[in-house]
């Protein structure tokens, strides 16, 4: 099956054909064409699909244990969780970044390298 953005698509406005761009929403890189006059955007439907997942996943508040594990603690993640991640091939391995963000804070970042290869691949940037 082809994708739609594979051909070209006109603005409604002015005619013109729409641009491959990218759009960021709360660090979610979205596919998008955008008129080269700014008339009209397009974001691809899969990716809205797929940011709409996330943005249901991010409303909801998960309570996980933390456990003693040797010398050092471990908490689990839900597999709602990682089964999203997965999807988005974002987790490609057991590697991810722990960073101390404040008091009482920590932050979990999924390397996410292999994707922006893709994406440059693709022609999005």
């Amino acid at each position: 099956m082809q994708d739609i953005f594979e051909h070209k698509i006109l603005c409604t406005k002015c005619g013109k054909a729409m641009e491959k761009a990218s759009v960021i929403r709360n660090g979610f890189k979205l596919r998008a064409l955008v008129c080269p006059s700014g008339h009209d955007k397009i974001i691809h439907p899969q990716d809205e699909e797929e940011y709409n997942k996330f943005r249901e996943l991010r409303q909801k508040e998960f309570k996980v244990k933390m456990r003693i594990v040797g010398n050092s603690y471990a908490v689990s993640i839900p597999k709602e969780i990682v089964s999203f991640m997965q999807e988005q091939e974002k987790l490609m391995n057991d590697m991810v970044r722990l960073c101390f963000e404040e008091s009482g804070r920590l932050s979990l970042t999924f390397d996410n390298i292999i994707n922006k290869g893709k994406d440059e691949e693709n022609g999005i940037h």
